[in-house]
């Protein structure tokens, strides 16, 4: 099981960012789930791999071959991968996953979550799609949802596949039921 991390390469203004980066990161590879994020050695992005790592867990990165990039490409993990461009990025992201959770981070993290949240709404992936709620970041993001929902822009069962995590426990559950799915299978 590996799960996808949607989140950002700087640390926010308040230091909980970090800190539950570094707790999901932690309990994600103590509970033998493998992370899949965007290879960065900063920001939330390290502090996820570097947690997940210092656990003993698998961290596949997945990073553009982009020159300005070199600097900030995290060079301790179980693998990397580089691609040609942001497009390869995602597909490869979604290819490696089981999962995805976006903990907050800024456009590059939200191109990413929309990504997959699309291609599950219209039934090109089946793969669990999360916000992961961290200082109730990912509220207004849930009203504005509901907000297409009530204009007619988006089916009430296209919310439905979103899952909102406010804890890393959370998050364990989801992959419980997961597995029992596949199991059954």
């Amino acid at each position: 099981m590996r799960v996808a991390i949607y989140c950002g390469s700087r640390e926010g203004n308040n230091p909980i960012y970090i800190e539950k980066a570094i707790e999901l990161g932690r309990t994600l590879a103590e509970n033998g789930i493998g992370v899949v994020y965007g290879g960065a050695n900063n920001g939330v992005m390290g502090a996820v791999a570097d947690a997940a790592l210092a656990a003993g867990g698998e961290v596949i990165g997945v990073t553009p071959a982009f020159d300005e990039w070199n600097e900030v490409t995290h060079l301790g993990l179980t693998e990397l991968h580089y691609v040609s461009t942001m497009h390869e990025r995602k597909a490869l992201m979604i290819q490696l996953s089981d999962l995805f959770i976006a903990l907050p981070g800024g456009a590059g993290t939200m191109d990413e979550f929309f990504d997959v949240f699309t291609l599950t709404q219209i039934g090109q992936q089946d793969k669990a799609v999360c916000l992961y709620n961290v200082n109730h970041f990912y509220e207004p993001l849930r009203t504005h949802f509901d907000k297409m929902v009530a204009e007619g822009f988006m089916p009430t069962e296209h919310l439905e596949l979103l899952h909102m995590l406010e804890t890393p426990q959370d998050a364990l559950n989801l992959v419980a039921k997961i597995e029992a799915k596949q199991k059954s299978l």
